[in-house]
Formats: C-alpha cells, sequence, structure tokens
C-alpha cells in the first residue's frame, strides 16, 4: 500500500481493515490464488481452481493498461492466460523490472519481486526497486 500511495495509485499509505477509507486510483488488485496454500507456495492444481475468477475479474477491466506481475508464480500464470488466447509469448521472462509491451488489446506486462516479508527482509526487493516498478508503470501510463 505504502509503494501505491506514494504513487497516487492510492488515498493512503496503509491498510488494515475492510473499511478503513482505502480507496485505489487507476489501480485494481486480485490475486493468483485465493487461499492459503501449504509453505505459501501454490500448486498447479490450486492455481487452475483459482484461474476462472482472476481471468474474469481482468476481462471485466476494459481500460486495463498495465497488469504488474507479483512474483514468478504471478507472471507465469498470466504469461499461461496470453498463450491460451493465442498471445506471442515468446520473449516474456520473469525478472524484477521486466516491461513488456504486447499487441493490441492486451495491456503491458511488468513484472517485480513479490513484496512478501522473505523477500523485503532479506533485501532481495527494497523500496527503491519497488519505487522503480511503480515509475515505469507511471511513466507508460503517461505516453
Amino acid at each position: 500500500m505504502a509503494a501505491l500511495h506514494r504513487h497516487n495509485f492510492a488515498n493512503q499509505p496503509t491498510s488494515e481493515k475492510v473499511d478503513d477509507g482505502l480507496v485505489l486510483m487507476d489501480a485494481y488488485m486480485t490475486a493468483i490464488v485465493r487461499c492459503a496454500p501449504p509453505k505459501n507456495k501454490p500448486n498447479r492444481t490450486e492455481i487452475e481452481k483459482c484461474r476462472r475468477y482472476w481471468s474474469k475479474e481482468v476481462e471485466m477491466l476494459p481500460n486495463l493498461r498495465v497488469v504488474l506481475a507479483l512474483g514468478r508464480v504471478a507472471f507465469d500464470t498470466y504469461v499461461q492466460l496470453l498463450k491460451s488466447k493465442k498471445v506471442e509469448t515468446t520473449g516474456l521472462h520473469f525478472g524484477h523490472a521486466s516491461f513488456f509491451k504486447l499487441p493490441s488489446p492486451y495491456p503491458a506486462l511488468c513484472a517485480s519481486y513479490h513484496p512478501s516479508r522473505q523477500n523485503t527482509q532479506t533485501g532481495k526487493l527494497t523500496v527503491k526497486m519497488f519505487d522503480e516498478v511503480f515509475q515505469e508503470i507511471r511513466l507508460y501510463l503517461a505516453e
């Protein structure tokens, strides 16, 4: 939330509960997996069970311009969705801050390490690195 707030995608830097006043602006969040899987590592079956929910949400966003995949699982799963729609995905490889412009009508795809405690507490993902991802998205949206 703090990163969303710093880059004007949210009206406040934290969100503790459903009715705490958080408003997202030009942003929408969904999850690849809707449950907490064992060891927080979803398997293919769990991803496939949830696919119809998040893919429908994406379809219901006609003005969607960028998908930010938080983590490799989200990135790879979204790439699989693109493949199922016959979008050329050669060259789409996960890497922090990678940004891919896709053919119309598909939104651009941006990747980031997941902002989990494991990644942030070990320094794999820093505030500066996460901010750079949002800066790139803002630049793209301004085009």
